[in-house]
């Protein structure tokens, strides 16, 4: 209130220098925030199944939650544990004890490559990064590139080494490289995995290697992890989607090619969606695993197999369930949400921020929605208080189909604006005194002098926040 009160006497003072009411134009706000119309269409009968989404932010902010889609008898397959997710939303299509904790062997690996990739967004290694091979990692059986004590290559060739041909001794040699030790990178994969809502998982090693009843995860989870580094990295398919490559060894005893060949098979098989990726595992307790990605008509899907009985079913199993979610779901992208207007800013320097879209509002429909009757209802806040920091929240945009609401996309500020001051309050009058002075502005002050009048009769407390949905403003 004191505050208060120094403002409407710098008012004051500001009038009496001018002698008219020119401080009355300081701040006016006509009301920011609006209820957009609608896109009016017929509606139609929204799928039980379609639950709310409020949009892709997986490769901003690596969210993890999931839907699951209504119980439906599914696809026959061989493999006791499996499930179909649709990778933007993260909606689940089909399950079969997806929460049975099983060996994943060397699908371990999607999440050292989600380190790698951590690593190289944060700028702690490059590409181009020498990578020296250490007389352990040399030391790892199982599928390997055989790698040599003392053997430089660069990240980029590990990751190639790790993608294409499952190489353990590159796994090794990069968890070294980026943590120090293996171990200590194993912590890593594990507070990653948490963070990624991975609750049943727990890694001991950074290759799967390891024939552990502990080092266990599920085929969610699988999921889970595949979902973070498509849509995080989805440079990663540079990689994944390699059927054969080469690599030099350069060695004490001299230079010599090694051919990569792509453990994942199913890049090679007859299909009508297009195969993206992305890693499988074996050994003989985990049996037969893969993670497989694919996309169509720009829905990316995502089918994870464990235990399968032997190596070919596991891609069978995997063909089975990408063709029955690209048989049955349709997705549905906002990627022209509703125009948004400028925000009032209450007791700001800047009198207006502009806003923005928080990601983007994407939904999955299983039972032939009509996704084109969608409509779009723009709820905000009429105004924010000052101090306003970038990306605070403003309102949301709603999506409803057939009266059934699909889930909302938050608005958020996109920028920020300081509280004012009275030295701000004094430039603001002389700024409009000399406007005043050159003739220019006077219809504009007049109209603003007017709604600042019935503000203030309004409400006495001018600095009070006001905040009231569907109020409109100009764009």
């Amino acid at each position: 209130m004191k505050e208060t009160k120094r403002w409407i006497g710098g008012w004051v003072m500001a009038a009496v220098l001018t002698g008219t009411t020119v401080a009355q134009t300081i701040f006016t706000h006509p009301a920011a925030a609006m209820a957009s119309e609608p896109v009016m269409v017929a509606g139609s009968s929204a799928a039980a199944a379609v639950r709310e989404n409020g949009g892709n932010q997986a490769a901003a902010a690596g969210g993890t939650a999931e839907t699951t889609a209504e119980a439906s008898p599914g696809p026959e397959i061989a493999a006791p544990s499996a499930v179909l997710m649709e990778a933007s939303t993260g909606q689940v299509i089909y399950e079969k004890n997806a929460d049975q904790q099983r060996s994943p062997a060397s699908i371990t690996k999607i999440m050292t490559l989600i380190l790698i990739f951590d690593a190289l967004e944060s700028g702690k290694i490059t590409m181009t990064d020498q990578v020296v091979t250490s007389a352990y990692a040399k030391s790892m059986g199982g599928s390997q590139v055989f790698l040599e004590e003392g053997e430089i290559q660069t990240v980029e060739t590990m990751i190639k080494c790790i993608v294409i041909a499952s190489g353990n001794d590159a796994s090794v040699a990069m968890a070294e490289y980026i943590a120090g030790d293996e171990k200590t990178f194993v912590d890593m994969m594990n507070q990653r995995a948490q963070g990624l809502g991975m609750s049943n998982t727990h890694f001991e090693d950074c290759c799967g290697l390891t024939e552990s009843k502990t080092h266990v995860t599920t085929a969610r989870d699988i999921a889970l992890m595949s979902r973070e580094l498509i849509n995080r990295y989805p440079q990663i398919h540079n990689y994944s989607t390699i059927w054969m490559d080469t690599i030099t060894h350069v060695t004490k005893q001299g230079s010599k090619e090694f051919g990569l060949s792509n453990t994942n098979k199913l890049l090679k098989m007859a299909t009508n969606f297009q195969v993206t990726g992305l890693k499988t595992g074996s050994t003989s307790l985990a049996k037969y695993c893969l993670s497989a990605t694919a996309e169509k008509d720009g829905v990316r899907m995502i089918a994870s197999i464990m235990a399968a009985p032997d190596y070919k079913a596991r891609f069978s199993d995997a063909a089975v369930l990408l063709n029955y979610g690209y048989a049955n779901c349709r997705l549905y992208e906002d990627r022209d949400p509703l125009p948004l207007p400028q925000m009032a800013v209450d007791n700001g320097v800047e009198d207006f921020v502009n806003l923005k879209y928080e990601g983007t509002f994407s939904c999955l429909g299983l039972h032939g929605e009509n996704f084109d009757q969608v409509e779009k209802t723009l709820v905000l806040e009429q105004s924010v208080k000052a101090p306003v920091e970038e990306g605070q929240r403003a309102g949301v945009l709603e999506y409803r189909l057939g009266g059934e609401k699909l889930g909302e996309l938050p608005v958020v500020t996109g920028g920020s604006v300081e509280e004012a001051r009275f030295k701000d309050y004094m430039k603001k009058v002389l700024g409009t005194w000399l406007i005043k002075d050159s003739g220019l502005g006077t219809g504009r002050e007049r109209a603003a002098s007017e709604a600042l009048q019935e503000e203030s009769q309004d409400s006495p407390d001018i600095t009070g926040d006001i905040s009231q949905e569907g109020s409109k403003a100009p764009s």
